[in-house]
């Protein structure tokens, strides 16, 4: 597949990977970053992709790798994640479902952001995260049991 230019790059998956990388980082700045980072990577190695699929995995891989490498080094705490939804949340149902996603460790925030807010299969998860499809599965489940288990204490 012809890579499609930078600019189109950035129109395509930018707001896909600045939403991956806020609910990782919780933080503007730092996700802003992590996007920009994996933008300038992508314009300086130029890869060949097979498709769209490929480039999109790549570029999802890049950026949760470079989150990752930001929340290693980050010594700041990080911003009030109330303030951070209101500012990417489309809507109400969108806020409290990244409101909630906020709440869970970053191991199970990145797949659950990207099996249920992007749409991906678990088998093209554990390719973008470098996991088995079971682990994947396992972290699935064990969010969601997570994520059950923190509106049951809001709501009691």
């Amino acid at each position: 597949m012809k890579n499609i230019n930078a600019e189109q790059a950035v129109r395509t998956y930018g707001d896909m990977l600045y939403r991956i990388s806020i609910v990782m980082l919780k933080n503007h700045a730092d996700s802003e970053d992590a996007v920009q980072e994996t933008f300038i990577k992508y314009m300086l190695k130029s890869p060949d992709f097979e498709n769209e699929n490929h480039e999109k995995a790549w570029l999802i891989t890049v950026c949760t790798n470079k989150c990752r490498d930001i929340l290693r080094k980050r010594s700041r705490t990080a911003e009030d994640g109330e303030e951070i939804l209101r500012n990417i949340a489309a809507d109400d149902e969108s806020h409290e479902i990244l409101e909630a996603l906020l709440e869970l460790p970053e191991k199970f925030r990145i797949v659950m952001t990207l099996h249920y807010v992007e749409g991906y299969k678990v088998d093209e998860i554990a390719k973008i995260i470098g996991k088995t499809s079971s682990a994947v599965k396992m972290r699935l489940s064990k969010g969601r049991k997570l994520l059950s288990e923190l509106y049951r204490k809001e709501y009691l």
